[in-house]
């Protein structure tokens, strides 16, 4: 492992160690032992993708098992294989560059890296291996070459557009006029979500509060945001013992302590998901609560992006998803609000035409 000392490079070894796509490294994503199996004995003739998960990794019932989804797609449709490489809490760039070097030195073609987190280390890594194509959900890497790079994209969403979306579903459904935001990490990324959130709140009612609390202000620090169900419950509670009666979160596995919150609120308590169709996902004793998800389609970007790979079709520098690309939504399960989606289809419409423009900031929320 280039420029590392022998110490760092054994050091890496449990961070680098890759598993074939399918391994039963703890669910989610692909769901049950069997069918986890038959994607690890996946034979096809297509890709060889790389994907290098964030913090978490699969089964977080939510931003990482999207992204495998999206991998168990690519295997059926374009007879892909893959590895997979997990991350592990508090690494730096640098354990991050090598995770992606390893990818591309076992000739893997394309790589995904789940998450921005990663963009640093893709925009060295890429110009290091120009004939292995990455792709970075969330990224930013693009930004951060001294020149444009024909093997890297930027995957990135319109997370403010759908979250915009369940917001005005939180403001019809919640009878308490009083409502909750709890993100992962203090950065740029979240706070998409919370300001799509709090503007679709307040186009229905300006007055409604709203409460938000982040569960970590270092927006590097995706153990204490995005792998702590602990403080997504703690944070939640809170909120709901204040009087909320609807919290909707961003914050990945830690999410899975919000549901545990809303489950021992009792009746009349909702929570929104994130990422994927979270109703799906929960305990049945958590379902009824399970007012809508965020869908933030990181399964489709990942299918697209193999898929283009494989059609000599890749689409470099930033590539986004949005309501108009159907790359953000929300979802319908359970049908608890079946009665509002016509009100919310008719304000989504508003944003694809360009009438309504989400802000991205929640200092611009008016």
């Amino acid at each position: 492992m280039r420029g590392l000392s022998k110490i760092a490079a054994v050091a890496l070894v449990g961070a680098l160690a890759l598993t074939g796509c399918g391994s039963d490294n703890g669910g989610g994503g692909g769901g049950t032992k069997a069918e986890a199996d038959a994607c690890k004995a996946a034979d096809g003739d297509g890709p060889k993708v790389g994907l290098a998960y964030d913090v978490g990794g699969r089964g977080d019932q939510s931003f990482n098992d999207s992204a495998y989804k999206g991998m168990e797609q690519a295997i059926d449709e374009v007879s892909a294989t893959c590895t997979e490489a997990k991350a592990a809490p508090k690494e730096n760039d640098t354990i991050r560059a090598e995770r992606l070097r390893t990818l591309a030195e076992g000739g893997f073609n394309p790589v995904v890296a789940i998450g921005f987190i990663y963009s640093p280390a893709a925009a060295t890594v890429a110009a290091e291996y120009p004939d292995t194509q990455f792709g970075v959900i969330d990224g930013y890497s693009t930004f951060l070459t001294k020149a444009p790079l024909k093997n890297l994209s930027d995957l990135v969403f319109s997370e403010e557009q759908g979250s915009y979306l369940v917001g005005i579903a939180a403001a019809l459904k919640s009878k308490a006029k009083h409502v909750g935001f709890v993100g992962g990490t203090h950065g740029d990324l979240i706070k998409k979500f919370e300001a799509g959130f709090t503007a679709g709140v307040k186009s229905i009612d300006p007055a409604m509060k709203i409460d938000v609390q982040y569960l970590t202000e270092n927006p590097d620090d995706g153990e204490a945001g995005f792998e702590n169900p602990t403080g997504g419950k703690a944070a939640a509670t809170a909120m709901y013992e204040r009087g909320a009666d609807i919290v909707y979160h961003a914050a990945g596995k830690s999410g899975l302590g919000v549901f545990d919150a809303v489950e021992a609120a009792g009746e009349g308590k909702w929570a929104i998901g994130v990422d994927s169709d979270q109703y799906l996902t929960v305990d049945d004793a958590q379902k009824p609560h399970i007012l809508t998800s965020m869908l933030k389609r990181v399964d489709t970007a990942v299918f697209d992006f193999v898929k283009a790979y494989a059609d000599d079709a890749i689409e470099v520098g930033e590539v986004r998803y949005d309501l108009k690309s159907e790359g953000v939504g929300y979802s319908k399960s359970g049908g608890f609000v079946d009665d509002i989606s016509e009100q919310l289809d008719k304000a989504g419409e508003t944003i694809i035409s360009g009438e309504v423009v989400v802000p991205t900031d929640p200092a611009k929320v008016k």
